[in-house]
């Protein structure tokens, strides 16, 4: 199992509306809206790191209302 977490920031007043279609996709197991340099914090699950990136590139940074991301990928050590 592939885990991610991205760091979301909006255009200003989108955050609600980018979290709710945020909570629509199948593979994010949790979204939170957190104060700071972002603006949402969403975890994401996966089978593998493929699908973890054609879920972050294709699902989420396609929504309207998203100025910017940063994904980090758990990594097993």
């Amino acid at each position: 199992m592939a885990v991610g977490f991205v760091l979301i920031a909006t255009h200003p007043g989108a955050e609600l509306s980018v979290r709710e279609e945020v909570s629509r996709i199948e593979y994010v197991s949790g979204q939170w809206i957190v104060f700071g340099l972002h603006d949402l914090f969403v975890k994401v699950e996966a089978e593998d790191e493929v699908e973890l990136t054609r879920c972050v590139v294709q699902e989420i940074r396609s929504i309207e209302g998203i100025a910017d991301t940063r994904t980090l990928i758990g990594a097993e050590i």
